[in-house]
């Protein structure tokens, strides 16, 4: 079943994708949607995410049946810890300048607190990862993650305007920085 689910969501995200390259005169920018439609793509990205990951690591159908399970949990303990951290960092960041040192200190600090945690809650699940996926899809993975993430901020970047009209578009940065 969680097979089917999977197959399901790659054969999505290559519908989704081929639609977007198909696309040739895009719509004008429409105003912020509401939460729903927001959910949707949320829905969507997650589909994507998925079968970039499947197809980057080959996952057998066996590896992927025992892979997924764990991604998932640490994928959703990783967005609750980031979600909860962006909400601290976006009430602070509207008054830092304003802030007295000790306040500052106390984020600043608690910042590092936070990424400690995300640093933690990655080393809990490579432990995890490689129980089931031999050490080069493990490695794969994190190389997966970091190029889905480019990607999908590049696509974003390309489908809004620059925030001041009068800026141009930043080119793009090349694909083999050092330490890649």
């Amino acid at each position: 079943m969680k097979m089917i689910k999977y197959v399901f969501a790659l054969v999505f995200a290559a519908m989704l994708y081929a639609g977007v390259q198909a696309q040739e005169n895009p719509a004008p920018p429409t105003p912020p949607k509401p939460p729903k439609d927001m959910e949707h793509k949320k829905e969507m990205i997650e589909a994507m995410k998925t079968g970039f990951i499947t197809r980057e690591l080959d996952l057998s159908p066996e590896e992927a049946q025992k892979f997924w399970p764990i991604y998932n949990q640490y994928d959703n303990e990783m967005k609750t810890l980031q979600q909860a951290n962006r909400k601290k960092m976006k009430n602070a960041k509207e008054n830092f300048d304003q802030m007295a040192d000790k306040d500052a200190e106390l984020l600043v600090d608690d910042y590092i607190v936070e990424q400690q945690r995300e640093l933690d809650i990655k080393k809990k699940y490579h432990v995890e990862f490689k129980k089931v996926l031999p050490i080069k899809k493990v490695g794969k993975l994190y190389h997966a993650e970091d190029k889905f993430k480019k990607e999908l901020l590049e696509r974003m970047k390309d489908q809004k305007p620059p925030m001041n009209p009068n800026q141009p578009k930043q080119p793009p940065m090349p694909d083999n920085q050092p330490g890649e």
